[in-house]
This record gives structure tokens, C-alpha cells and sequence, in this order.
């Protein structure tokens, strides 16, 4: 299959980071309304959710403050057939530093709690964990389009063609199976599919739109676990970001990841982010439920 039965997923994706001001709409929050992105199986993608409560936040601070971090939890699933409504509300507006929360609203229930905070570009103490060594560059890899674009199913369709990034893992995708070692780190490369406007900000909150992609991958592989695993039920129950430096992400990125931890059904998963040139530019961390038959658990 070589013509994509999708709409164009970076129309799509500038689309969703493109948030309305509800006028007239704010009580103690300030609202905003984003749109949603289709998908298989209608639930809402947390990077979507992610990334429109990234720019929500963005909307209430001073052009001069970036974000540097957020903190979020995932409490509901969301429908993809819904908008979705973003409240702000201003917590701290001090010298330097600047401080949001974001809630995400569907049918007037919350989905999504997020706190972010914003700094004036300030000169201090650098150093960076060193990017990875022997890396493939992501042109010799092959994309999702080549693994899964000719398997007749729409979930395979929408991972091949419906994304707005190009996502080429290193070791192998888990996709279908998982070969090679079971080991509990991976690393992916992974840029937009078009280029995108000069805006920083954009370019943030698509990162972290991105970084829900793949970040629970580790806890998968160590155990041999691929996505289409029978009876696989998996899904984000919070993220962290951590922005470092200036990034695009219409340009390779390097997206190292591992998981120190799993217990309760729960896997922890910790990532870098570096640019082609070795920058970290970004750190995220996510926990994620991880339930499998009780059959397939150790000692039964």
C-alpha cells in the first residue's frame, strides 16, 4: 500500500495544537478548546491530551517564559469523537518562574490534570548525559509504513500511515514480536513527517505530543510482550517532561528509553531525548498499567 487512506496527520497535528479561546466561558479557569485526532478503537491518545493542555498553559504566560517541566495524570480515558476543553488556572506569576494548572475536560469531566512551569531564559551551571554511542542513523532503519502498512487492519493502517511522526526503532519494533534480547531499554529515532513552523513552542508540545508514543516500550520488551499480545491491556497512568534545550522536531531525534521497575501491574519507564548533534534536549518519565493474563504471570 503506498497512498494513505488517512488524512494528512501534520495538517492534523498542527490542527489539535491550534486551540480556540472560549470567550465568555471562564469562571477561576480560563478555557480553551482543542479538537481530536481519529484513531482506532475511539480512545483519546494521552499525547494529544498532553500536548493541547501544554499549549493551554502556554496561551496564559509571557511570550519570554518557555516551558521547562510538567507533571501530569492521566484520570480518564478520552473519546476521540469529543473536543476537549482546557481550564487554566494562573498559580504563580513570581520574577523568574511562572506556574499553570491545566485540566482537560470531556463532557465536563476531567481526563487529564497537568501542572507546568514556565522560566525566563537564565545562565547557570551546564552538563548533559552523553547521547549513546554506534547509533544506525535513521535513514538505514525502516519506518512503521514498511513494517506494518501492508497488514489489512486499522490499527496497523492508522500506526503505518495515520501518524504525524516517523518513528524507526533500533532493535527491532515490538509491533508484532519481539526479537532479539529481552532487555529493558530501547531507542527509536523520530521526527515529524513535514516541517513545521519556526514557533518553539510548537515545536515543545509536539515533543511531548511524541513522547507518549513509545515510552512504555521497555517494560514490554523486557518481558517479551508485543502490542498485539493476546488480551494486552495497557495504558498511561501519569507523565513528566523535562524540557533542557532548544529542540525541532521536524529534525531526527534520538529517543533513548528504559524501565527500571516493574511491580503491581504498573511499569515505570524513564527517557532521554538527545538532537542529531548529541544535545539532551529533553528527559520524560512515565508509569504505566501493564496487565497481562494471569496465566502468562510468572509461577502459573
Amino acid at each position: 500500500m503506498t497512498d494513505s487512506p488517512h488524512p494528512d496527520p501534520m495538517a492534523a497535528l498542527i490542527e489539535l495544537l491550534d486551540l480556540s479561546d472560549a470567550a465568555g466561558a471562564q469562571t477561576d479557569e480560563e478555557i480553551f478548546v482543542g479538537v481530536s485526532m481519529p484513531k482506532p478503537g475511539e480512545r483519546l491518545f494521552g499525547g494529544q491530551v498532553l500536548a493541547q493542555s501544554l499549549i493551554a498553559g502556554i496561551r496564559t504566560v509571557d511570550g519570554d517564559r518557555p516551558v521547562h517541566s510538567m507533571h501530569g495524570y492521566f484520570l480518564r480515558p478520552g473519546d476521540t469523537n469529543l473536543p476537549v476543553t482546557f481550564g487554566v488556572q494562573r498559580l504563580r506569576d513570581g520574577r523568574s518562574f511562572s506556574a499553570r494548572r491545566v485540566h482537560a475536560y470531556q463532557n465536563g469531566i476531567p481526563i487529564l490534570s497537568m501542572i507546568a512551569s514556565f522560566q525566563v531564559p537564565d545562565a547557570g551551571i551546564e552538563h548533559q548525559e552523553a547521547m549513546p554511542l554506534d547509533v544506525p542513523e535513521p535513514e538505514s532503519l525502516p519506518r512503521a509504513a514498511d513494517l506494518l502498512g501492508t497488514i489489512d487492519h486499522p490499527v496497523a493502517q492508522s500506526w503505518a500511515y495515520g501518524r504525524p511522526f516517523d518513528i524507526r526503532h533500533i532493535d527491532g519494533s515490538i509491533y508484532l514480536n519481539v526479537d532479539g534480547a529481552r532487555v529493558a531499554q530501547q531507542a527509536v529515532w523520530i521526527k515529524t513527517i513535514g516541517p513545521m513552523s519556526d514557533d518553539p513552542n510548537l515545536h515543545r508540545a509536539a515533543l511531548a505530543y511524541a513522547s507518549d508514543y513509545t515510552l512504555l516500550e521497555p517494560s514490554l520488551r523486557r518481558h517479551g510482550i508485543s502490542w498485539i499480545s493476546p488480551k494486552l491491556s495497557i495504558a498511561s497512568l501519569d507523565h513528566a517532561m523535562w524540557w533542557h534545550r532548544p529542540v525541532r522536531v521536524d529534525e531526527w531525534l534520538l529517543y533513548a528509553a528504559e524501565s527500571p521497575s516493574a511491580s503491581g501491574a504498573r511499569g515505570l519507564n524513564l527517557g532521554k531525548i538527545f538532537d542529531r548533534s548529541g544535545r539532551l534536549v529533553a528527559s520524560v518519565a512515565q508509569e504505566g498499567m501493564i496487565r497481562i493474563p494471569e496465566e502468562e504471570l510468572p509461577g502459573h
